[in-house]
């Protein structure tokens, strides 16, 4: 670490040379900048660089290497382990850098760094275009697509490192790098699934599809008659085309109009079927889980976009999170993942996630270093509550949760589910082969391991 008179020195030019804002330690708005997501996170950076620009992003790293600072970056802030945010470092904040710029007859998307998935879905579908993107409006696209990237359309389009187009990036000596397909193709495939571990991404192009009709059936289930759902819901998906897809949630039902009052406050079974097409389409595929009893139903035409912000978590709550990629769900795993939604904390804002995997996932690209794509089925286990009290048993459910579902784990796993739960499931989320060789990159690229606040691959 740089002597006092350096830093204080360093701090003052980097105040001066950044177009955006500088906090520090007893600076007003600092506590503001570094609350994230998760509550349970409460870290002091040294220097939290807001900044405006590629520019800007080269100033700060130059300035963390010359105090010898770690880096952390924040896009969308949405990491459950808090990686964002580190004590006594420095944070790359990227939040005002959130520009989308849709060329729509190239069916390509540039999305800055700080952009969130709503400033993409948004821009992207007055054009009836979109791409896959997270099943949370203010995750931040660029962690989200670097760790390979999810959601309802991914089954249709494969996943978010799928239609990943070409990155700009600032390296950890300060350099700016362009990666694509023809330039420096080694980083773009580290670029699938290796995460921030390369560089912090000021600009991310993605491909874009056809979107012109996007419909819904969402159903909710008492407990009850959750195996029934369940089992429907994956005869349904198993059984139809890749544009259906969406998912199983177990959740608190909400003081909301479409909960009927004696749902408010319990354990409710919902299923989401998701269909990239038009509703009298959709209908015929979500025929059978309407034919179940349930307790509410919407069914329709809705916009992806606003699809996207359907479940978003409120803000100032605690997480846990975890995830298991699953050979299949036959009917006794079902009745184990029901089991587990009976043992759920409630009512808290927890879920417990079943999600399809298949279609334009498994047939897409086998060379990048996304282990889980050949699995059917992920369960993710979603701890999510506001009280301190209920820390431990939150985070044990989570636990019983994986251990419950492992006679069904391929053992593979996508890291964006999982916090920091060990270098060994950092490797199950890329590929044993892989993370060899990602760690050769790694050296390459970060050889003093700057970007750590991450799901780090070491140096080789």
């Amino acid at each position: 670490m740089a002597s006092h008179s350096k830093a204080g020195a360093a701090l003052n030019a980097l105040r001066e040379d950044l177009a955006g804002d500088v906090f520090a330690p007893g600076d007003f708005g600092y506590d503001d900048a570094r609350g994230v997501f998760n509550t349970m996170i409460d870290r002091r950076p040294a220097v939290i660089a807001q900044c405006v620009d590629g520019d800007d992003v080269v100033r700060a790293v130059r300035f963390a290497r010359e105090l010898d600072l770690n880096i952390a970056v924040r896009g969308g802030g949405h990491s459950v382990a808090g990686m964002a945010l580190n004590d006594n470092g420095l944070v790359v904040d990227l939040r005002h850098m959130r520009a989308v710029t849709v060329h729509p007859g190239a069916e390509a998307v540039r999305v800055a760094g700080g952009a969130t998935m709503s400033d993409l879905d948004r821009a992207t579908q007055v054009y009836d275009l979109a791409t896959t993107g997270g099943r949370a409006s203010t995750t931040g696209v660029g962690g989200f697509v670097l760790g390979g990237g999810t959601g309802w359309l991914d089954r249709w389009c494969g996943l978010a490192v799928d239609n990943l187009l070409g990155v700009e990036l600032v390296t950890a000596d300060g350099s700016r790098v362009h990666a694509n397909a023809d330039e420096n193709p080694d980083l773009f495939w580290a670029l699938h699934g290796g995460g921030g571990n390369f560089g912090i991404a000021t600009a991310i192009t993605l491909k874009l599809h056809e979107l012109p009709d996007f419909s819904i059936a969402l159903l909710l289930y008492r407990p009850e008659s959750a195996p029934d759902a369940v089992r429907t819901f994956r005869d349904v998906i198993e059984s139809g085309p890749d544009e259906v897809g969406g998912g199983i949630l177990h959740f608190t039902g909400p003081p909301e109009d479409f909960v009927p009052p004696p749902l408010v406050g319990s354990l409710v079974c919902g299923a989401l079927l998701t269909y990239a097409g038009t509703e009298d389409d959709m209908r015929k595929y979500a025929e059978p889980l309407l034919a179940l009893p349930h307790e509410a139903e919407i069914v329709g035409a809705m916009p992806y976009a606003d699809v996207q912000c359907m479940i978003d978590d409120p803000p100032g709550m605690r997480h846990y999170w975890s995830a298991e990629y699953l050979t299949g769900a036959p009917d006794d795993f079902v009745d184990v993942y029901c089991a587990g939604a009976q043992a759920m904390p409630v009512p808290t804002g927890t879920q417990h996630a079943l999600l399809p995997q298949g279609g334009a996932i498994a047939t897409g690209p086998h060379e990048y270093p996304v282990p889980y794509r050949d699995a059917p089925w992920a369960v993710h286990p979603y701890g999510m509550w506001e009280d301190p009290a209920d820390d431990e048993r939150c985070r044990q459910w989570v636990r019983d949760v994986r251990t419950d579902v492992r006679p069904w784990s391929t053992g593979a796993v996508y890291l964006n589910f999982i916090g920091d739960e060990g270098p060994e499931r950092v490797v199950a989320g890329l590929g044993a082969e892989n993370t060899r060789r990602l760690a050769e990159l790694k050296r390459r690229y970060d050889p003093d391991n700057v970007f750590r606040f991450n799901h780090n691959i070491r140096p080789a």
